[in-house]
């Protein structure tokens, strides 16, 4: 049985030109060795394959049947390798290829998909493959290059590049404010209209705190819950009730007017640690020019801070 991987890809080269000359000594002088040493490429390769591929006399190398049909698969082999160098040499020098971007549904759906035409004017070479799920993705066992991940970044098995942090705002609109009135502190929320939004693992708490505080978490019975984000902004947008939102998700609301922010001096949210907006993508010693161009590319889309954050609460 024949142990291919003891073939070298310079002995296939060596092979293939004593092939084309036909002669030990010109092959030598190219390769800066001596005759000998060709000999003994030629000798080991017959012994690996188990065949012999050339003829040898005082006057001529001539090839063997054998040596005909391998300087076929020699000649494929080599220019494959050619073929791999001149394409990972040019996507060293501009991305392109296949790109896997992984992001969560809503996040993904309002800040990853609208830069997409940018990137793709950008790098027209590129290949797109974006997956929205609120799945957790594991970067070294499902197929992604880039995953927008927000949340804790507690895992050193992956490199992450942090957009900014998350923060939360409790917000309605002003015909609900002007027809309920505006609650003063959060011991009111129990009195107010709330929509909110139930994950896989309930519906979320509702926390709030001074800054520097403890967070303190305050139960409510919601008017009305779901596990659809835009549903209940859109209720919200009409007047239905309060929401406790990410601002990614409802910033452009509160600067239009369509929300308004409730109890800005307090900080809110839906979990004490603080929640981060990366992109994460497997701990390798060089990530590839795909990865790094996209990652770079939102880092300047999204700006610092993020264009849905106002300076203030950015720099809080």
């Amino acid at each position: 049985m024949y142990d291919l991987g003891k073939i070298s890809i310079r002995a296939l080269l060596i092979f293939i030109d004593v092939y084309d000359t036909q002669n030990f000594s010109v092959v030598a002088r190219r390769e800066g060795i001596s005759a000998s040493q060709v000999s003994r490429v030629v000798h080991q390769l017959e012994d690996i394959l188990g065949q012999q591929l050339f003829y040898r006399n005082t006057r001529a190398i001539i090839p063997t049947e054998n040596g005909d049909l391998f300087v076929r698969y020699a000649r494929a082999m080599v220019g494959n390798l050619e073929d791999v160098r001149r394409e990972l040499n040019e996507r060293s020098l501009e991305p392109s290829g296949l790109i896997r971007m992984n992001a969560p549904v809503f996040f993904g759906q309002r800040h990853v998909a609208p830069g997409l035409p940018g990137l793709m004017n950008l790098y027209p070479r590129l290949n797109i493959e974006l997956t929205l799920t609120d799945d957790y993705i594991d970067p070294h066992r499902d197929a992604a290059d880039v995953i927008f991940r927000i949340g804790v970044l507690t895992d050193s098995a992956f490199h992450a590049r942090v957009f900014g942090r998350q923060f939360y705002h409790l917000a309605a609109s002003p015909e609900y404010l002007k027809k309920y009135g505006v609650p003063e502190g959060p011991d009111d929320l129990s009195r107010h209209k709330c929509l909110v939004y139930r994950g896989s693992s309930g519906p979320n708490r509702w926390l709030a705190r001074k800054p520097g505080e403890e967070w303190i978490h305050y139960p409510i019975s919601p008017l009305m819950s779901s596990n659809n984000a835009e549903t209940l902004l859109i209720a919200a947008l009409g007047g239905m009730g309060i929401v406790l939102f990410p601002d990614w998700l409802i910033g452009e609301r509160l600067q239009s007017g369509e929300l308004i922010e409730l109890m800005p001096n307090m900080e809110v949210s839906i979990k004490t640690d603080i929640q981060n907006i990366s992109a994460i993508y497997p701990n390798t010693r060089h990530p590839s020019l795909n990865v790094r161009s996209v990652i770079n590319y939102y880092v300047e889309l999204f700006g610092s801070p993020p264009y849905w954050q106002s300076d203030e609460r950015a720099g809080g």
